[in-house]
């Protein structure tokens, strides 16, 4: 039944006057500011429902008096435009039918999903008729969500209109590829440069970020192609890099190494041995050479890449005595002695060469494409070796031509690979740096978003860059690329950084921080297309996300991944278990990662101490190599830690209308430290199907404090005190 559209005719034709010409009166302050051009007009719009096939969403805004947008007869409803582009908006228009909302609410949103919205406008006493609302709101989409009808019949508008602020374009400064200003927290060498003066400076760096775990300073120190020599303790926040081609375009006779020697381990104040905090601290793109009869200490945890990197010798990845470990990631390097793990719990070395191979084991070391690694065995020693990578891209780096200028090299996508990426030759390609814009803390949200409708490349430096509004990529090909651990902090309660479904997008090298105002999504890849991007995946590189530690950060979700085939190249996402701001409730985060698109793969998944599900994997064709979870530690009891009538989340959730999926190396840990009684049902869930595989799976108590009872679907034994580490080689 329709409502009669006689009852309408005078406000129809009132309404595309106003629409079309914006002759509005208003009277808030801000309101002079506010643009006359409807944005809304002709822009997609989409509704709940509609009322039968002559009254679509999209009379709503064709500026048209003799069309109507109208619902089925029920609450609530909605109908709501895409602009297209992110906006201010101050001003929505709204002619309704006489069937009008008497309770509605006027919401902006960037991505349009559930939880995203923000309300400008809301009232309980709408007359109808026509109304001009004076609003102010950031979004891409704006809503009309009706609560509560006014008559019998459905919600029914003639016309929504949408105005905006006029700003002029922030200046977009250029960037000198010869001379770039990289902030005073980069400090570039070459062969010319005091020896002495260098050391000191690392000494000064490594002195005061050795606990620094939580601080803003950020730091990275680039070597120009030449030959050094050097000591480098590695700490927290810090990355050195070399600035040539290749890897060994740069020699530091000495050592770059990250000791662990400041974190106490058990009740011993005197054993500092500990690395499992030994955080968010890199070395790429050049090559080592230690001085005889010395080996390389690169004690690590989690956030920590040992990338395209040539060690003339050899590597122990711990304190080398009785010293715990848990991370890390070596990818794109060549190692000429042995590499020895020694308490290293889980480590991914990915596409590299092991001149003289591999020992040590401890739950699960996991080897993709790499020359050298051990034979696949499970457990005991527990080694997870796949002879070749599916599909990988390398992370992007900085470095200088033969002629001075600074550029940024491309890696080429590679397929079904084995080895490094440049012993021979290095396929990609090369942007001048003065297409990038470069970002310093402190730049306006605004401005990084001109510079990247401009068509230009971020080059994120040293620091925390606290952000008002969301970074949005909507370019393919688009590079983001952070040096010295760059962090990015929402403020305003909304993503730091969103991609459009796009082809070829790379982020590299930065970290998100969660605000203490929640944001739904922290980092957004995609904004729900169903593209085909295999022949051109966007790819992240040493991203990371964290909630809480610095402050009490809070995120529903930290990453969810929306276009297929995306390639994930090492990430730790991680609600904090210390620092400030931490608690069961202080810094809440449902899940860590959440992927929607098909065929992504991930290779060094880190993801800890979510309150549901810490991945939820909803797309087909998933492939992960490496999985590390520790389930969160701070449940206060089993009542706060259940999912319906199942004791807890799984910490690898994959979703039930799933049909393909593989997982290569995974583990999920608990520490119920809260409440050790606290029991988990299932380590992994995913549907029992052929297409869905799991090889070389294990769940452990740490400490035997809190139980897993079962590895995979109710299968694989309990992990607990009296068995703490259970291991399943395949499922099913």
């Amino acid at each position: 039944m329709s409502s009669p559209l006689s009852r309408s005719a005078a406000l129809a034709a009132a309404a595309l006057c106003l629409v079309t010409t914006a002759s509005i009166t208003t009277t808030s302050a801000g309101a002079a500011d506010c643009g006359a051009t409807n944005v809304a007009l002709g822009k997609p719009a989409t509704a709940s429902s509609t009322e039968n096939g002559g009254t679509p969403a999209s009379a709503a805004v064709d500026g048209d008096a003799g069309t109507r947008w109208s619902s089925q007869f029920s609450d609530p409803q909605w109908v709501q435009v895409d602009l297209g582009s992110t906006q201010e908006v101050c001003r929505v228009f709204l002619s309704w039918e006489s069937a009008h909302g008497k309770a509605f609410q006027v919401q902006v949103s960037d991505s349009a999903t559930d939880g995203s919205w923000s309300d400008v406008y809301s009232t309980t006493t709408s007359a109808g008729g026509t109304q001009s609302l004076d609003v102010s709101g950031t979004g891409r989409y704006v809503r009309v969500l009706g609560t509560q009808r006014a008559t019998g019949w459905g919600y029914s508008l003639w016309e929504l209109g949408v105005f905006t602020t006029t700003t002029s374009t922030p200046g977009v400064t250029p960037t000198d590829p010869r001379n770039p200003d990289f902030g005073p927290n980069v400090f570039v060498y070459g062969p010319e440069s005091s020896q002495a003066d260098m050391q000191a400076r690392f000494d000064a760096i490594s002195a005061q970020m050795k606990t620094n775990q939580f601080g803003p300073q950020r730091y990275a120190v680039l070597f120009k192609p030449g030959t050094y020599n050097a000591d480098v303790n590695l700490r927290f926040y810090t990355q050195v890099a070399g600035l040539g081609l290749m890897p060994d375009d740069v020699n530091v006779n000495g050592h770059i190494r990250v000791e662990a020697d400041w974190l106490q381990q058990g009740d011993d104040p005197n054993n500092l041995g500990n690395a499992t905090q030994n955080f968010w601290r890199g070395a790429e793109n050049l090559s080592v050479t230690l001085p005889a009869n010395q080996v390389e200490r690169w004690a690590v945890s989690q956030a920590t890449a040992y990338r395209r990197m040539h060690l003339r010798g050899q590597a122990h990845l711990w304190n080398g005595y009785d010293g715990w470990a848990s991370g890390g990631l070596i990818v794109d390097s060549k190692i000429d002695g042995t590499v020895i793990s020694g308490s290293q719990q889980q480590f991914l070395t990915r596409n590299s060469n092991l001149v003289d191979g591999w020992a040590g084991s401890v739950w699960n070391m996991v080897f993709a494409g790499t020359q050298g690694a051990p034979a696949d065995h499970f457990p005991d020693p527990s080694h997870t070796t796949v002879d070749t990578s599916p599909v990988t891209r390398e992370k992007p780096y900085l470095y200088l031509d033969g002629s001075g200028e600074y550029r940024v090299f491309l890696p080429a996508l590679r397929r079904d690979s084995r080895g490094t990426s440049w012993e021979n030759g290095n396929p990609g390609s090369s942007v001048s740096l003065a297409d990038f814009y470069v970002v310093k803390p402190g730049t306006p949200a605004a401005t990084i978003n001109a510079a990247l409708a401009q068509g230009k490349h971020l080059l994120l430096t040293p620091g925390i860059h606290q952000l008002d509004d969301t970074i949005r990529v909507t370019r393919p090909n688009t590079v983001v690329l952070g040096l010295g651990l760059a962090t990015l902090t929402p403020t305003t309660g909304k993503a730091a950084l969103t991609t459009s479904d796009v082809d070829g997008v790379r982020l590299a090298g930065f970290l998100v921080d969660a605000g203490v105002q929640n944001s739904p999504v922290l980092l957004e890849i995609g904004d729900g297309g169903a593209n085909d991007h295999s022949a051109n995946p966007t790819s992240l590189h040493d991203v990371y996300l964290r909630v809480g530690g610095s402050q009490a950060g809070k995120a529903t979700v930290s990453m969810r991944v929306n276009s297929s085939d995306t390639i994930i190249d090492h990430t730790w996402v991680w609600r904090a278990d210390h620092g400030e701001g931490v608690s069961w409730t202080a810094n809440p985060g449902r899940n860590g990662v959440v992927v929607n698109g098909d065929d992504v793969v991930a290779y060094g998944l880190f993801v800890e101490h979510y309150q549901q599900h810490n991945l939820v994997w909803n797309g087909n064709g998933g492939k992960v190599f490496l999985y590390q979870n520790e389930l969160p530690y701070d449940p206060p009891n089993q009542a706060a830690w259940m999912n319906g009538s199942q004791r807890g989340w799984a910490g690898y959730k994959v979703a039930d209308q799933v049909t393909t999926h593989e997982a290569f190396g995974v583990g999920v840990y608990a520490f119920n430290q809260a409440d050790p009684s606290i029991v988990t049902d299932n380590g992994f869930e995913a549907p029992n199907r052929p297409g869905v595989r799991f090889t070389h799976l294990v769940t452990v108590s740490l400490g035997g404090v809190g139980t897993i009872a079962n590895v995979i679907n109710g299968t694989g034994g309990v992990a607990d005190q009296a068995n703490q580490v259970r291991y399943l080689v395949n499922y099913p």
